[in-house]
This record gives C-alpha cells, sequence and structure tokens, in this order.
C-alpha cells in the first residue's frame, strides 16, 4: 500500500544504501553542495536547460552556481557548447511533443526528459543521460515506470530509449599548456557521437519497483550499506566518521516576514569601509583580527595568540583556540549583544592552519597530504558553522579582496578574478552559509555596497537581490531585506489563495 509519493530516484537510492536513504529524505539533511566544475547535479541540469532552451540561458545558470569560476569551469561548459547542438541536430524534424513532461499524482512523481509524437497519435520517451556508461541505465527500470503512468494518464507509449551523450574526462597533461589542452579538448569532444539506444518494455520491472515501494513504506531500520561508492555519498562523515558535518533544518514551516536574522559576508579592498559599515549594525561585537578598530566604537575582542608566563614557564594560547572560546561564550547567549562581527575571515583560518599544525605535528599541509588539507577546511568550516548558527540579530563575516588570480578564457583572453582572499574550495562552502556575499567599492567618496555577480566577480546568496548595488549604508541593506521579505509574503499569500481555490 503507498502511502507516500515517490519517486525513480528515491526508490533508487533506498535500494542503493538505506542509511543514505533515511538521512535523505526522513531526516530530510542537507549538506554543503560540491564546489566541482563537473558537479553531476550541476552539470546535469544545464544540459537539460540547454537542450530545453539555449546554450546563452545555460551558461547563464551554469556559472550562477558557483561563486567562484576558474579555467576547469569555462572547459566544462565547452564541452557542451560542442555536444548540444549535436543533441539538436540529431532531433531535427522530430515531432516534439514536450520537453521535461511532469508525472505527478498522489503516490508517483517523475519528470520525462523528451516525449515525441508519432503519425499515428502514440508517443516516444526519452530520457537524456549524459554518461559513458550505457549498460547500466540499460538495465534500469526508470523508462518502464515512466511508461507505466503514462499509460494510465491515456498515452499509448510505442518507443522508449536512452539518449547517451557521452562524457570526455581528460585532463590537462603537465606538458600541456591551457590552450593546448583546449584544443585538444576541442579535437576530441568533437569526435564524441550521441548514441540513441531502444529499451524493450519489460513489466517485471515495474512490479519490482512497486515491491520495493512496499518494502520501503515498511522499513523502520535503515541500515547502512559500506561500499567504496561511500566515497561519494555527501552523508559519508555523518555516517562513516561521525563528523557534524550536516545541516538539520527545523520541521515547520517559517514565516518570512517574521525572520530577522540577518547573515552576510562583505569584501573589499582595504580602506574601502568594511568595518566602518559593519560597526553601524544594532549593539555590535566585533572579533578583531588585524587590530583595525581605531575608527569604530563597538567592543571587540582581539582574536591573537596569548602568552602567559608563569615562572619559568610559559603557556602559548593559539588565537584559533581563544576563537573557539568566544563562540562558546557567545552560544550562551549570556550577554545583549546583537550583532557579531568577524573582521577578517582569512585570518582566522591562518590561525586555524596553525592551530591544527600543531595538533598534527606538522609544518604544512603537504608534509600529510593525504589527510592535512582534510583536516584543516573540516575544522575551520565546523567552527564557523557553529558561528553562523548563533542566534543573534546579525552575523557579518568581513574579508579583504582578491584579484591576483586569472581565469583564462576560451578566446584565450585573460581575466582578472575579483573575490575574497580565501581559497576557492573555502570561499564556496562559506558562501553557502550566508544570505548574501557582496563585494564593497569605494569610488572616490561613494561606497557601495555591489550584488554583481558573473564569471569575474565572486558574489550571489540565496537572497536573490534585484538590485546590482546600493549605497553602503545599514540603512540600505534594511530596505533590500525587508523588500525581499514583502515580497517572499506575497508568494506565500499568492499560493494559499491558489490552493483554498483547488481545494
Amino acid at each position: 500500500m503507498i502511502n507516500i509519493q515517490v519517486s525513480y530516484s528515491r526508490v533508487s537510492c533506498y535500494k542503493q544504501c538505506q542509511k543514505q536513504y533515511q538521512y535523505r529524505y526522513i531526516d530530510k539533511l542537507k549538506t554543503f553542495p560540491s564546489d566541482d566544475a563537473d558537479n553531476a547535479l550541476i552539470i546535469g541540469n544545464t544540459l537539460h536547460l540547454a537542450l530545453e532552451t539555449n546554450l546563452d540561458h545555460a551558461k547563464k545558470h551554469y556559472f550562477s552556481q558557483y561563486p567562484v569560476i576558474s579555467d576547469k569551469h569555462i572547459n566544462e561548459f565547452m564541452k557542451l557548447e560542442i555536444l548540444v547542438p549535436k543533441v539538436k541536430y540529431m532531433l531535427r524534424g522530430v515531432n516534439i511533443y514536450a520537453q521535461e513532461f511532469r508525472i505527478s499524482n498522489s503516490e508517483f512523481v517523475g519528470i520525462v526528459d523528451l516525449i515525441t509524437m508519432n503519425a499515428d497519435g502514440s508517443v516516444d520517451i526519452f530520457d537524456f543521460k549524459y554518461s559513458n556508461n550505457v549498460d547500466r541505465y540499460m538495465e534500469s527500470a526508470q523508462l518502464h515506470i515512466y511508461k507505466y503512468y503514462l499509460e494510465n494518464m491515456g498515452f499509448r507509449v510505442n518507443k522508449m530509449g536512452f539518449i547517451f551523450i557521452p562524457k570526455w574526462q581528460g585532463r590537462q597533461k603537465k606538458t600541456e599548456t591551457l590552450f593546448q589542452y583546449r584544443q585538444r579538448l576541442l579535437e576530441e569532444v568533437n569526435k564524441l557521437k550521441i548514441q540513441i539506444v531502444e529499451v524493450h518494455y519489460d513489466y517485471e520491472k515495474v512490479k519490482t519497483f512497486f515491491d520495493d515501494i512496499k518494502t520501503l513504506t515498511e522499513t523502520t531500520l535503515f541500515k547502512k550499506n559500506v561500499t567504496p561508492l561511500c566515497g561519494w555519498c555527501d552523508y559519508k562523515k555523518l555516517c562513516i566518521e561521525g563528523d557534524d558535518s550536516v545541516l538539520l533544518p527545523e520541521n515547520k514551516r517559517r514565516n518570512i516576514e517574521l525572520v530577522s536574522k540577518k547573515s552576510l559576508w562583505i569584501y573589499g579592498s582595504p580602506f574601502s569601509g568594511k568595518t566602518t559599515f559593519a560597526n553601524a549594525f544594532p549593539n555590535p561585537i566585533m572579533l578583531n583580527t588585524d587590530g583595525n578598530i581605531k575608527f569604530v566604537d563597538a567592543p571587540y575582542i582581539a582574536i591573537k595568540d596569548v602568552v602567559e608566563v608563569e615562572g619559568r614557564l610559559t603557556k602559548r594560547t593559539f588565537a584559533w583556540e581563544v576563537f573557539k572560546d568566544v563562540i562558546s561564550e557567545l552560544e550562551k547567549k549570556q550577554n545583549d549583544f546583537d550583532t557579531i562581527i568577524v573582521d577578517l575571515l582569512e585570518d582566522t583560518y591562518e590561525y586555524c592552519r596553525l592551530y591544527m599544525y600543531d595538533k598534527l605535528g606538522i609544518t604544512h599541509e603537504s608534509d600529510d597530504s593525504f589527510r592535512a588539507w582534510d583536516k584543516v577546511r573540516t575544522e575551520f568550516l565546523s567552527t564557523i558553522k557553529r558561528l553562523m548558527n548563533l542566534d543573534y540579530e546579525n552575523i557579518i563575516l568581513i574579508s579583504h579582496e582578491d584579484a591576483t588570480k586569472d581565469i583564462t578564457k576560451k578566446t584565450g583572453d585573460k581575466i582578472s578574478t575579483i573575490k575574497p582572499n580565501l581559497s576557492d574550495k573555502v570561499a564556496n562552502k562559506v558562501a553557502g552559509m550566508v544570505d548574501i556575499v557582496a563585494r564593497v567599492v569605494a569610488d572616490e567618496k561613494e561606497r557601495s555596497l555591489s550584488f554583481k555577480s558573473n564569471e569575474v566577480v565572486f558574489g550571489g546568496g540565496r537572497l536573490k537581490v534585484e538590485e546590482n548595488e546600493i549605497p553602503l549604508s545599514y540603512e540600505e541593506l534594511l530596505r533590500v531585506y525587508n523588500d525581499f521579505s514583502c515580497k517572499k509574503e506575497e508568494e506565500l499569500t499568492t499560493k494559499k489563495v491558489r490552493r483554498k481555490k483547488e481545494d
């Protein structure tokens, strides 16, 4: 008896690992998304968008998913610029009935990538796969299930098949320049051929799918399935290593208009007004790393090494330990501060590195390259997550900007990126913890807060801002938050009215 709405991917997740299913669908745990240029979910969504619309639209979507763009991102999209036209050329003259067709009822939800109409009124259904693993997908029950539900909706399905779009995963050789590698990329990807492989309907796979659903709904104890695939699981640290790397959302809908907490990460050149701007927030306390507190009146705590001499003994407390102790004290909420400011964030990362060097007995991450890089990042990010989870009205992270890194466009032009002074991997994770990442721009006497984000400028966030730039003031930023809340409230009201009409 089906009592939940399932999808093919949901059941597949259960069959692969019950514990992963529990984390994703029962506990609804969220993880930090991968920032890899070839992130399968981002690439897949981009490919589908390009096939449904056009490459320009898909390009904007792809680059908007990453706060930091590198040469690797340019390389990945170059592949799609060759492969997508190949697919569209293959489908020329085909009578397309629908793309991204949604099947949804009380028991099942799924998306059919492509439905084509035949002269006799029957349809053919296809699913796009950006993969070289043809054999694995040929065993899949996905299309068989789609056919079953489509025919229940009144369609007459004639043929079904997968459209395989092959991947090229060649890496740049040490002997190659970027230009030479991209020339090889263009040559190799142009050689690739799109395949349409027909699948013959097997009702036994549909029956097995329903049996799996029955087993799924009756399961109360979800067991972990430890395999080599665990290395690619989003929940590896929680499930196997026991690391606190997953965010658990509260299981109730929030009233957007009542949310007052603001979290933002601002960066800019020295003396651009970042600290002064943060100082204008109500009841602030600054966790200061660089001593830049002469022109602000907020109370502050100096985040630095503390050395105490007791007789002949010298006791040293690392700056990172001081930082963590401050967070622990702030967690108690035995104070009347409303705003927590970290100035500068990149300094705390360096303090974390030095602390971990001492703890691991190394002088650099490369001394233990299999573990140290990951341990430093995990220590830093888990602590910053503790900070961002603090129950205060405003949490502000401040960084200097770095414009020293270049990326090479496919045309060969080099352009300088503008981003916070943190490594790309760490910056992408931190960006996922805040509402907005914005750049402070100082132009002579005028200072502004820029929300512009593209392949050159780091920025973005979950709070969608319609304006590219506002004056650098607390009041203007507050207006942006209020405008967003009002818009969300209107959307929720519209949805409630629509549901009442449907009921």
